[in-house]
């Protein structure tokens, strides 16, 4: 990674954390670009250089897990069978933040409920990627066989109800990430994808 992509990456996490701290303390509605831009220490060009909108800085997160999922399932032993390999990417994708990014996170995502409808793991570009993957693991075509497109969707739709339980979790602050997304998780995997 070169130096000006460390720098615009450090912006960004910048970016995110003075939002979320905003968010989590203002609620969303309530704080303007101007003032995460201020609290990050940026001008609001350099702002809107790095970020589209207020919804993405809560969204992208989620987002941009698809290209760290299929880089994980590519990783992945090639012994180990489609359901395991696709569901600990994606439980490994889900670990890989620090408790306090999360909570922060979490803290901030919920003065926005109306941006719980719009979570989802990946693009259609990685989905196909996994697709593909998911059909090398299983010895099958992707074109004439559904099971690997059925795999892929069923794991991506329970880890993001993992998340989604995770970010409406007022109750039990012990539920973590992590528990919530393996569970659903494992709802799906088992012995009919093998075989």
């Amino acid at each position: 990674m070169s130096l000006r992509e460390r720098q615009r990456n450090q912006i960004r996490a910048d970016i995110q954390r003075a939002a979320f701290t905003l968010f989590a303390d203002k609620g969303f509605d309530q704080v303007t670009t101007e003032q995460i831009a201020a609290t990050a220490g940026i001008s609001p060009s350099t702002y809107f250089r790095h970020v589209r909108s207020k919804e993405d800085l809560l969204l992208d997160p989620v987002r941009e897990g698809g290209a760290g999922i299929t880089g994980l399932l590519e990783a992945r032993p090639d012994t180990e069978p489609a359901d395991i390999a696709l569901a600990q990417a994606i439980l490994e994708r889900s670990t890989g933040l620090a408790a306090t990014e999360l909570e922060q996170w979490r803290a901030a995502f919920r003065t926005a409920p109306h941006l719980l409808d719009r979570v989802a793991l990946i693009t259609p570009d990685h989905r196909e990627r996994l697709i593909e993957l998911v059909a090398q693991r299983m010895s099958c075509d992707a074109e004439t066989d559904s099971r690997p497109g059925l795999l892929v969707h069923l794991m991506l739709a329970a880890a993001e109800f993992g998340y989604l339980q995770w970010l409406r979790n007022t109750r039990d602050r012990g539920a973590s990430l992590p528990v919530c997304v393996e569970g659903a998780l494992t709802a799906v995997a088992g012995e009919r994808w093998r075989g």
